[in-house]
């Protein structure tokens, strides 16, 4: 019986830096996202781009 939660692969992992907004802004979705196990890295202004590369780099992840 497999155990629950399963862990999580780090070859998937990502950190996500976004940019402090000043107070009273509205939310930016702008910063920096990281592949942590192949170092890619992007600079992104929009969720759009955010997604865009984190789905460009899972499709080249082999799954388990």
């Amino acid at each position: 019986m497999p155990q629950f939660p399963l862990p999580l692969p780090t070859n998937r992992a990502f950190v996500v830096q976004l940019r402090a907004q000043p107070p009273g802004t509205l939310f930016a979705w702008e910063g920096r996202v990281d592949h942590v196990v192949s170092g890619q890295t992007t600079h992104f202004h929009s969720l759009e781009e955010l997604v865009a590369f984190i789905s460009r780099v899972l499709a080249g992840v082999q799954t388990p």
